[in-house]
């Protein structure tokens, strides 16, 4: 094992102010230089760790790619090459039937309609009415707003199991159970995080937008309707994105409110290929892809807004 030559010496270099520049070797090779408690890394080291930095990128990128590779290779494949080992990432012969075959297993169609009213009504909802009380948190001045406001910040906290049944309770005392309704009223009531994240993001617009305006005679529901609204895209975005995926992939709330299939959505549609002593892989994977695949395309064409809308309101880092 070689040794160090020099742990740390004197160069006897003097610089500005009369500092002493300080290098730090290691057989012969000179790791950095030290001056005024500041190490200058060299480009040796610098090389190093960005090479480092960008392999841990790629294996978490691999790592979140793999289930979804996985998947689309599973979707192609007939039932005994789900089972080969070591697993066949390339399905030979490629089975595109399973595409038609889970496509009409299920009514997709019945399905598809019920998650487009749910996903959109909700979209919408859960953006204007999140984009009205974010405004007033945020430029409006009124008694109790900050205890309210760290009030629905705390409900940030709570589990969504924790407020399941109290609400499925009262929603089953209104008879909405088994309805579309329990699953798209809610989101015009505003949700907390895209609250938060839009008051973030109104803090940020000069007040004397709004100063104009209102010498200008506009009120405030003017005001945020044709100047923060229009101002605000990118956040909305955010909120959009988050929204559709959110109600586009819920499992968990129409299997709770749903009774009748044909009420049921996309998700719980997976249900329908776990048959009694077996599961079609094949099928299930194929479906699952077919209805990823939407969620995967609104991110591609509008990530520009989620990344803005993210990096606006203060959330990056």
């Amino acid at each position: 094992m070689s040794q160090p030559t020099a742990a740390s010496r004197d160069v006897g270099a003097q610089i500005g102010g009369g500092r002493v520049q300080r290098s730090l070797s290691w057989s012969g090779q000179r790791l950095g230089i030290w001056r005024e408690g500041r190490l200058r890394v060299p480009v040796l080291i610098r090389v190093a760790w960005r090479t480092l930095l960008l392999v841990a990128l790629v294996a978490g990128s691999i790592t979140f790619v793999l289930p979804f590779a996985w998947m689309v290779s599973t979707s192609l494949k007939t039932p005994p090459q789900v089972w080969v080992q070591p697993p066949v990432w390339i399905p030979d012969p490629v089975e595109f039937q399973n595409y038609v075959k889970a496509w009409t297993v299920v009514p997709t169609p019945t399905y598809l309609k019920n998650t487009l009213v749910i996903t959109g009504f909700s979209l919408v909802g859960h953006v204007l009415s999140s984009a009205l009380v974010a405004y007033s948190f945020a430029r409006l001045r009124w008694r109790l707003r900050e205890p309210l406001f760290a009030v629905l910040i705390a409900t940030m906290m709570l589990p969504y199991q924790v407020t399941m049944i109290p609400v499925f309770l009262l929603f089953n005392k209104i008879g909405w159970v088994n309805t579309l309704k329990p699953l798209i009223v809610p989101a015009f009531f505003g949700a907390a995080f895209y609250i938060f994240l839009l008051r973030q993001f109104f803090l940020t617009i000069p007040v004397e937008l709004d100063e104009a305006a209102i010498m200008d005679g506009a009120n405030p529901l003017t005001i945020w309707w044709k100047i923060m609204l229009p101002l605000a895209q990118p956040a909305l975005g955010a909120v959009g994105i988050f929204s559709f995926m959110g109600h586009w992939n819920d499992f968990v709330g129409p299997l709770i409110y749903l009774n009748s299939t044909d009420k049921w959505t996309l998700a719980l549609g997976v249900i329908a290929f776990r048959l009694q002593y077996t599961t079609n892989w094949e099928q299930l994977m194929a479906y699952s892809t077919m209805i990823m695949l939407p969620c995967l395309l609104v991110y591609l064409f509008f990530q520009r807004y989620f990344i803005q809308g993210i990096v606006f309101s203060g959330l990056k880092g």
